[in-house]
């Protein structure tokens, strides 16, 4: 898969941004957009929770503190960011997911998460 614009969302329509932020997504450019290099598959584009917040520092990702070096700014309640879809799926099993934007979550989600289950967490 290549790294242009025009990927597509789980509804079959080309990619929406995430956020301004260009800090999110896997090419740090505001789309959850990725590549076969996407490890993470970095491709859920959600509001973040308090509640998410703490499921992933318990998980040892602390997305609450800012990290300079990386240019990260920090996660708060409210903010939208491209999370990894297998964190995600773990934070649904938890009962701790946060809702999501369809048209801006990559196509690439549904090999870990299906339609149906996505589709309830839609804003």
């Amino acid at each position: 898969m290549s790294n242009e614009i025009n990927q597509k969302s789980i509804l079959g329509i080309d990619l929406l941004p995430c956020c301004d932020e260009n800090s999110t997504g896997y090419f740090r450019d505001g789309y959850c957009r990725t590549n076969e290099d996407d490890k993470g598959r970095h491709t859920v584009c959600a509001e973040i929770t308090d509640e998410f917040l703490q499921f992933s520092l318990s998980k040892g990702n602390d997305l609450i503190a800012p990290n300079v070096m990386f240019g990260f700014p920090g996660l708060k309640a409210g903010d939208k960011w491209c999370l990894c879809a297998l964190r995600w799926l773990e934070a649904y099993e938890a009962g701790v997911a946060p809702k999501i934007f369809l048209e801006s979550t990559h196509e690439k989600t549904l090999e870990v998460v299906s339609l149906e289950v996505l589709q309830k967490f839609a804003t």
